[in-house]
């Protein structure tokens, strides 16, 4: 049965001694190994599935498809999509088409990153897991939906792991303290404090506990409080993939929340993503996107706010441009919400996009020649600064033959509320205007008769 990595040489690490051999071991992920569920099927079947496991660092992935190769008693064969291609695949295949023929045991072949695997790389696994040569079971902390191509994942079973609560990994450290660190006491803010660093995150918890061993072996004490952790402990950020699954959801989560207008859990986002690594200009160029698309004209205070916080940041640098951030972000939480600009833009855009090319109206046209003007170019054109409220009652300014449905409707709030009274009011002089002339031209065909 081959491993991930070669065994490790001396010590065994922490996290390696922690791992479960049968699935009653197991912390965490009960909607999958408990009672009745997926993964405790499979194991009483006694029937092995190719699956995915989706799911952040630290959760549990490569445990379960080794408890998985253990308890159906199969060769286990672990690549890794960072450092394997078509040729390691190969090989894994043949050594289990051999342990096939020569000891009659299936093969488990598990794939850590498989997301980091191209195209052509997870089509090589297609004929071996529809022959049944070997049983796949790929790891991956991205979105397979978007990271695994349509053939491999129609063939596996994609099963969802969440971060560990602090009560799973509160049983985690208990487990953990009494089978290698017996020897140390934990006050309740120390403990309280790993299992918050560890922020779901059950390798980490426990490589923690492996660093505070040594620690606190090497300073001859057996006791651990708060002020030890903190000499102790390199600053732990929390679990953030700038480029994952993670950081996209708390994105989601922080411009969901400004919508909302709720500006405690959108500064709560904010933070998060700052605190996890975040580059602050690009929370910020989220952050004008918001003013954009969500508070739009109903206040147009808001774009200019969020464009002054990446610019004071951009001059301040961090932590103090941060505050600019934040404040925009509270500022457009609070703010009026409008998305009429947003929805008139994507409907005109799209409008245009199927619709023909029509000519611009000769009345509206430039004229700066005189034979442009002799072809008719800008006559009647109406000068709405000339006209009683500098408005052009009944001017038409789209293509002669087309009628469209209206692009923008403002709001009733903020800003957009006063230009919604005004635009209706514009329109009742459209429409007194085309009133008096129908009525002119109704007088003019009777008194010609």
């Amino acid at each position: 049965m081959s491993d991930l990595f070669p065994p490790p040489t001396g010590l065994v690490p922490l996290a390696e001694q922690m791992r479960p051999q049968r699935i009653d071991d197991v912390v965490g992920q009960a909607h999958l190994v408990g009672p009745g569920k997926p993964l405790r099927l499979a194991v009483e079947s006694g029937r092995p599935h190719s699956m995915i496991l989706w799911g952040p660092p630290g959760v549990g992935k490569t445990t379960l498809a080794r408890l998985l190769a253990h308890t159906f008693e199969a060769e286990f064969i672990a690549l890794s999509a960072v450092f394997s291609g078509v040729k390691d695949i190969r090989e894994a295949v043949a050594q289990a088409q051999d342990t096939l023929a020569r000891t009659g045991r299936h093969t488990i072949l598990f794939v850590d990153e498989v997301h980091r695997f191209n195209k052509a790389q997870q089509d090589a696994f297609l004929p071996y897991v529809e022959q049944g040569v070997v049983t796949f079971i790929g790891a991956t902390t991205e979105n397979p939906s978007f990271e695994v191509n349509g053939a491999l994942l129609s063939r596996a079973a994609v099963y969802v792991l969440n971060s560990l609560t602090p009560e799973e990994l509160d049983v985690l450290f208990e487990r953990a303290r009494e089978r290698a660190l017996a020897g140390l006491a934990f006050t309740d803010g120390a403990k309280r404090m790993m299992i918050g660093a560890a922020d779901g995150d059950a390798r980490r918890l426990l490589n923690m506990l492996e660093t505070i061993r040594a620690a606190a072996s090497a300073a001859q004490r057996n006791d651990v409080d708060e002020e030890f952790l903190q000499g102790t402990l390199a600053q732990n950020l929390r679990r953030f993939d700038k480029g994952g699954e993670a950081f996209y959801d708390q994105i989601s989560a922080l411009h969901k929340s400004v919508r909302g207008s709720n500006p405690d859990a959108a500064l709560y986002w904010c933070c998060r993503m700052l605190d996890g690594g975040a580059d602050p200009l690009y929370v910020g160029r989220r952050v004008i996107r918001m003013a954009i698309e969500d508070i739009g004209i109903a206040d147009p205070r808001g774009l200019q706010l969020a464009l002054d916080a990446c610019e004071t940041y951009e001059r301040l640098g961090s932590p103090e441009g941060e505050l600019a951030i934040a404040q925009a972000v509270i500022y457009l939480a609070c703010a009026p919400k409008s998305n009429a600009a947003y929805v008139a833009y994507n409907a005109a855009r799209d409008f245009v996009k199927n619709d023909g090319s029509r000519a611009v109206p000769l009345h509206l046209r430039n004229a700066p020649t005189k034979l442009m003007k002799e072809l008719g170019y800008g006559r009647q054109y109406r000068y709405a600064h000339d006209e009683p409220e500098a408005y052009a009652a009944g001017e038409t300014y789209m293509p002669d033959d087309l009628k469209v449905p209206r692009f923008y409707e403002p709001t009733p709030r903020g800003l957009e509320g006063k230009i919604g009274e005004k635009l209706a009011h514009l329109r009742e002089l459209d429409a007194e205007y085309r009133k008096a002339s129908n009525t002119k031209d109704t007088k003019s065909t009777k008194d010609t008769k």
